[in-house]
C-alpha cells in the first residue's frame, strides 16, 4: 500500500485522482481548506490548512511521511519552494502537476511531445508553470529530488464547463442568444474528462521509472471548437446553437480577462503524443468522449440550479462581440 498525500484533492483533476487512488488500495490523505465543492470519499484522511502559510501546513502534517506528495496547488516558484520546505526529505516522489499549455505557442510540430519546447510569451500562468518545472527539476539535478513532473491539459468534469463562457454559454444557447467561437472553430482542441486524466495521475504515484521525468496526460480525443459548443448545445436540448465566429485578438479586446487563455492556448491546434505516459500506465485511454461528457454536465447543472450563474459582464460582452463580427461579415 503506497501513502499518498494530495495538496487539494477536490478540485477538477486532483478529485478524481483521489477516487482512483483508493480504487487501487492506496492509503490517501488531503491538505486542503476544507472548502472545496467536491466531496472528500468516506475512508480518505483530511488534513485542514492554509497551503499558503507554511507552518499551518507544518502544524498539520506533524511527523508524517508519505510515500508520495502530489502538488496540485504550486502555480508560481515561491509556493512551490514552501512545500518542498515542508515535504522534501519526507517523501520518495514529488509529484507537480504543471500545465501542457506550458508548450510552446503555436507549437511549430504536432504532435506535441515532451521534448516540444516549453514557452509562452502569451499567458502567465503558463511561464509561472515553467519557472516552477525548472526549479524543480534544478533540485532534481543539484541535489536528487525525487520529482514527477505532470502536464496534462484541457480537463473536466461534470462541474467544469470547458467553453468559453461557462454557464454563460449554455444559457445563451437556451435562449437562442449567439453563442461567441473563438477563430474560425475549426482550431482541434484536446479536452479529456478528469476520470481518464486520473487514471494516468494515479498510475505514475508512486513509480520509480517516473522519477526525474515529465509526462504529457493529455488524452487523445481532439474535437475541433465547433463540434464541443455543438455538443454542449445538444446536451442542453438545442439542436441548432447560433455560433458566431470572432477572432481571438477581438475576443482580449472585447473581454481582457479572456485573453491570455485564448491567445496562449486555446487559439492554436494542440494535439498531444502520450505514448510516454502509456508506456508506464498502459491502461490510460479516452474513455469518456466529450458529448457523454456534455450530456453529465448538463445533468449536474440542471439538478443544481444554485450552480447556474451567468456572468452579466460577460453576457453583454458577447452581444457586443456577435454585433460586431455581424457588422464586419
Amino acid at each position: 500500500m503506497t501513502s499518498i498525500l494530495y495538496i487539494g484533492g477536490t478540485g477538477t483533476i486532483s478529485a478524481a485522482s483521489v477516487r482512483r487512488s483508493l480504487e487501487r488500495g492506496h492509503d490517501v490523505t488531503v491538505l486542503n481548506r476544507g472548502t472545496g465543492r467536491r466531496p472528500v470519499p468516506g475512508g480518505v484522511r483530511e488534513l485542514v490548512a492554509d497551503v499558503r502559510d507554511p507552518e499551518a501546513v507544518r502544524a498539520v502534517v506533524g511527523d508524517s511521511a508519505f510515500d508520495v506528495v502530489a502538488d496540485f496547488l504550486s502555480f508560481v516558484p515561491e509556493q512551490v519552494e514552501n512545500m518542498l520546505g515542508v515535504f522534501e526529505g519526507r517523501t520518495s516522489q514529488y509529484v507537480f502537476v504543471s500545465s501542457a499549455s506550458a508548450y510552446e505557442k503555436p507549437p511549430s510540430h504536432v504532435p506535441v511531445t515532451e521534448g516540444t519546447p516549453l514557452v509562452n510569451p502569451f499567458w502567465q500562468y503558463s511561464r509561472d508553470k515553467i519557472a516552477c518545472e525548472d526549479l524543480l527539476m534544478a533540485a532534481h539535478r543539484d541535489r536528487g529530488l525525487p520529482v514527477t513532473i505532470i502536464r496534462p491539459s484541457h480537463t473536466y468534469d461534470s462541474l467544469t464547463i470547458p467553453t468559453m463562457g461557462g454557464w454563460t454559454d449554455i444559457a445563451r444557447m437556451r435562449a437562442g442568444k449567439p453563442v461567441i467561437v473563438h477563430g474560425d472553430g475549426t482550431t482541434q482542441w484536446t479536452i479529456t474528462h478528469a476520470d481518464d486524466v486520473a487514471v494516468a495521475v494515479a498510475g505514475l504515484l508512486g513509480l520509480p521509472a517516473a522519477i526525474g521525468q515529465a509526462f504529457t496526460v493529455t488524452g487523445t480525443h481532439a474535437p475541433t471548437w465547433d463540434v464541443i459548443y455543438r455538443w454542449l448545445a445538444r446536451a442542453a436540448g438545442v439542436e441548432e446553437p447560433d455560433l458566431v465566429h470572432v477572432t481571438s485578438d477581438a475576443i482580449a479586446a472585447f473581454a481582457p480577462d479572456l485573453g491570455p487563455s485564448l491567445l496562449g492556448d486555446k487559439a492554436h491546434s494542440m494535439v498531444f503524443d502520450n505514448s510516454k505516459v502509456r508506456s508506464l500506465v498502459p491502461e490510460f485511454a479516452t474513455t469518456v468522449t466529450f458529448d457523454r461528457g456534455a450530456r453529465g454536465i448538463v445533468e449536474y447543472y440542471d439538478a443544481h440550479p444554485d450552480a447556474q450563474r451567468v456572468n452579466a459582464d460577460l453576457d453583454a460582452a458577447m452581444d457586443r462581440m456577435a454585433a460586431y463580427a455581424r457588422a464586419a461579415g
